[in-house]
């Protein structure tokens, strides 16, 4: 889904421009709607407003991912009104460096955008702030035939890629022993359904979305897992256009803060909340296998959590074990370990919790 990070900011200025449908709003939602300005003070209301236009780009248009969807929610309860916040959400395509571009050029404000990502942007001299994540694991696994009860079965075997192996996939291999260089690697399409047709013994993909596709069609597969191999990753992670964030921190908190609790909303109201992203996407809106693609992402972001901290806080060792796992395998020079944790601030996810308990109204 990724192209080029070299691609230009104009060609990526156009396509956001293209993509200028705003997230429906209506004046009522059953009941549940936030007022404007109900949830913060005149003072901190004021602050918010002057910093205007909050620009969100999604990930990956409006799938119901962790990162796009409790914001797409966030904006049909009220929640960013309620914060004094006027926030225009976008429709990214899936190119992590399009998304990065933007916001280093100030024409998007916040995206999702993973802490690698995070660390690979600013390695390319590309101006971002990471200010959240979720979990240290990431979404993109491999998947094989039940058969497969050893990863290194697959010595030998062909792997199918969207155009190159994740390297957190990459790195799982290695940790279990499989010898990488005798695999045959083959760039493949968006169709699943290769892996059970035996054109390809093993098959990138996403926890959340293949898996899913092919149960539905009565394909069952193994999932493998690059963090339960001690491969850092990140989900749900969240970046800013710093100047912006330096200037308006509490139109960061608060946008932070929106989304914080809509996520608890859309925990246990799935169908409620697929049906928001529902709403703003274009005919063809596969409902049930969104919900799936939800669940499962909050499921895995439940198991892999830290106990010990709230949730969107960033984890200084994690970051770290991603710079390592960059040096080991990216193609771009990489950060240090310190310079990666100087790409984060963790203040703003900070300021939103109190007592690791998020803070509504605002304070």
């Amino acid at each position: 889904m990724k192209t080029p990070r070299s691609r230009a900011i104009a060609l990526a200025a156009t396509a956001v421009a293209a993509a200028s449908a705003l997230v429906g709003c209506s004046s009522e939602d059953s009941g549940t709607r936030a007022a404007v300005g109900t949830a913060v003070s005149a003072e901190r209301c004021a602050k918010n407003k002057e910093a205007g236009k909050i620009t969100f780009l999604t990930g990956y248009y409006y799938q119901a991912s962790a990162s796009i969807l409790e914001f797409l929610a966030a904006k049909r309860l009220g929640y960013f009104d309620a914060l004094c916040l006027d926030v225009d959400i976008k429709p990214g395509t899936g190119d992590t460096g399009q998304n990065t571009q933007l916001l280093a050029s100030g024409q998007v404000t916040i995206s999702a955008v993973s802490e690698q990502d995070v660390i690979l942007a600013r390695d390319n001299g590309v101006d971002v702030l990471g200010i959240s994540a979720y979990s240290n694991a990431g979404l993109e696994v491999l998947m094989t035939m039940p058969d497969t009860t050893d990863l290194k079965q697959l010595d030998g075997t062909t792997l199918g890629h969207k155009g190159a192996m994740p390297i957190g996939v990459q790195a799982m291999l290695i940790n279990a022993g499989v010898d990488v260089g005798s695999l045959k690697q083959v760039v493949v399409g968006y169709d699943p359904s290769i892996l059970p047709r035996g054109q390809v013994q093993s098959l990138t993909g996403f926890v959340s979305n293949e898996p899913h596709l092919l149960a539905a069609s009565g394909q069952e597969v193994k999932v493998w897992r690059p963090y339960d191999y001690d491969v850092p990753g990140s989900l749900a992670g969240m970046a800013a256009n710093p100047a912006f964030a330096a200037k308006n921190p509490t139109a960061v908190q608060d946008f932070l803060r929106a989304g914080l609790r809509a996520y608890a909303h859309c925990s246990t109201n799935v169908e409620e909340c697929v049906g928001y992203a529902a709403e703003v996407s274009e005919g063809g809106y596969d409902k049930a296998h969104n919900q799936k693609i939800w669940q499962t992402e909050v499921a895995l972001i439940k198991e892999t959590a830290s106990q010990d901290s709230p949730l969107g806080a960033i984890d200084a060792d994690n970051v770290t074990a991603l710079a390592e796992l960059l040096t080991k395998y990216s193609t771009v020079k990489p950060a240090t370990a310190a310079d990666a944790k100087s790409y984060f601030d963790s203040s703003f996810i900070e300021a939103v919790y109190a007592s690791n308990q998020l803070v509504w109204p605002a304070p």
